[in-house]
């Protein structure tokens, strides 16, 4: 449908998967394209896949070796056309993996950095609370330069996709 995907770190307990125009995902250089297959689904369709695959891939939980940006393409690639991702694609990883004796120690250690802890304030509104072995740090939830979504008027090169919301049905 016109846009490339990926899979990125940052510091938060959201998303990490991003939206870029093809071929032009900044700070990387494009070398070649590799036709894994077609697809015939409905933009609405796709796009809430996209949504939920991306409540599974937050940026705090990006990994070099064990839940990179291949391993996500991997992922989108089979629930898509149930096909695989050549193998030389995530291959450097997978060797990590099994030889992660000989990796540096922050390769190796695979626990989340911050633990989140959701507070109710006053006024109604949540805001994140994190713990980290440097102190405490507060992150308004409700701020949306904080929340790393679409910009609504499109002037950035990258826009993060946001999460499906959840919701539990009833059944009568």
């Amino acid at each position: 449908h016109g846009k490339e995907y990926g899979f990125g770190a940052h510091d938060f307990p959201i998303s990490g998967v991003f939206e870029v125009e093809p071929k032009s995902c900044p700070g990387f250089i494009y070398r070649c394209s590799i036709l894994l297959g077609c697809i015939n689904m409905p933009f609405s369709e796709f796009r809430a896949l996209i949504e939920s695959v991306a409540s599974e891939y937050h940026g705090d939980t990006y990994h070099l070796i064990s839940k990179n940006c291949n391993h996500f393409t991997e992922d989108i690639v089979h629930r898509l056309t149930g096909k695989h991702i050549p193998g030389w694609v995530n291959r450097l990883a997978r060797i990590g993996s099994l030889c992660s004796c000989l990796l540096p120690e922050s390769l190796q250690v695979t626990t989340v950095k911050q633990l989140p802890e959701y507070h109710e304030m006053e006024d109604g509104t949540e805001t994140l609370s994190t713990a980290s072995p440097g102190g405490s740090t507060e992150i308004d939830d409700t701020d949306p330069e904080k929340q790393l979504l679409s910009p609504k008027d499109g002037n950035s090169d990258i826009s993060f996709i946001k999460e499906a919301q959840m919701c539990e049905c009833k059944v009568p």
